[in-house]
């Protein structure tokens, strides 16, 4: 697989997927265009004044928006919407969906829904963001304008699911039900290259992230699960765990996933659902982690089995290796 393009590599793997016709090969496309450009401006935020720092509105979460965000999510939507294969998208900028309502659209197969820059907070300070984007089939007739129950699904029922980083390299890694690759872009020749196949996360890990910040608003379990982390028995060879929060959720889930780890964030007095947004954080980065050999739990089940009821629901959020998983779940169990 030397040198595969990720172009390459949609159309040599399309044939695994049940119904592709070439639809979602355009969808990738349309992502991966979007990416090169955001990625471009990302890489001068520093040079240019006009492109950092916040617009001075909020988003439909209440969060301060950065111009940065309205720029990546102007040019997500605009190169999804111009290949006429999706009907619709939903955006974590957005308040609602936004339905392609044309004659070729209309018949389209697919929806997107998409966080079109993660963690856009450290744009200023220069720390790795990213996207993160899921795709659907329409359960809503075609021919007609998308509907709500097209975006309100399950995490288990994505086609696809990924997300771009934008670091010290700019990556690609996404899924189809059919394990997870990795594509680092070229910025000399413009191509994201295959740099990362079959990806898998360790089953254990020594690696936890976490806001512990917000310790003494945590839910008992997992106070017992971080001082477990951070505890030392001999006799088991156990030493404590490494705590690495970079605050942005594409970030520390990429390493995690690599190097082995847990991502949580927990629900809160504050926030006693949660603060991540299921549809556009939580569910994709599930599809990828369980594909890669890991687990992704919410404190009352496995996120790929939510069914959201709206379309900026929030859910605690618990992501990595299963063994470090499975852990979580037990002390929180044990605590109901």
């Amino acid at each position: 697989m030397k040198n595969v393009t990720v172009g390459e590599f949609i159309v040599n793997t399309q044939d695994n997927i049940p119904g592709s016709s070439g639809e979602l090969s355009k969808i990738l496309s349309a992502i991966k265009l979007a990416s090169k450009i955001v990625s471009h401006e990302i890489n001068k935020a520093g040079l240019a004044a006009n492109i950092i720092g916040a617009v001075g509105s909020e988003n439909i979460q209440g969060e301060e928006q950065q111009k940065l965000d309205l720029y990546a999510n102007e040019k997500f939507i605009n190169a999804l919407s111009a290949r006429g294969v999706i009907c619709g998208v939903a955006s974590e900028e957005n308040e609602s969906y936004i339905a392609f309502n044309n004659e070729i659209n209309n018949k389209a197969k697919y929806v997107v829904l998409i966080d079109p820059l993660d963690g856009s907070s450290n744009i200023d300070v220069n720390v790795s963001i990213g996207t993160i984007f899921s795709i659907f089939k329409r359960k809503s007739q075609g021919e007609k304008p998308v509907e709500i129950s097209d975006f309100l699904q399950s995490g288990d029922q994505q086609v696809a699911a990924g997300y771009i980083i934008y670091g010290s390299s700019t990556m690609l890694v996404y899924t189809t039900g059919n394990g997870v690759n990795g594509f680092t872009f070229d910025p000399g020749i413009g191509v994201f290259f295959l740099s990362h196949p079959n990806m898998k996360t360790p089953k254990s890990g020594e690696i936890y992230s976490v806001n512990e910040g917000n310790l003494n608003h945590f839910h008992n379990g997992v106070k017992k699960y971080i001082n477990y982390c951070q505890s030392e028995n001999k006799e088991q060879n156990k030493k404590p765990y490494s705590s690495r929060y970079i605050g942005s959720l594409v970030a520390d889930f990429h390493r995690n996933l690599i190097k082995g780890g847990v991502y949580m964030y927990p629900s809160t007095k504050k926030a006693p659902n949660g603060k991540l947004r299921l549809l556009y954080e939580c569910a994709p980065l599930a599809f990828i982690i369980e594909q890669a050999g890991g687990k992704a739990i919410s404190e009352s089940g496995r996120i790929m089995d939510i069914i959201p009821k709206k379309l900026h629901e929030r859910t605690s959020f618990f992501i990595g290796s299963s063994n470090m998983v499975d852990t979580i779940e037990q002390l929180m169990n044990s605590e109901d």
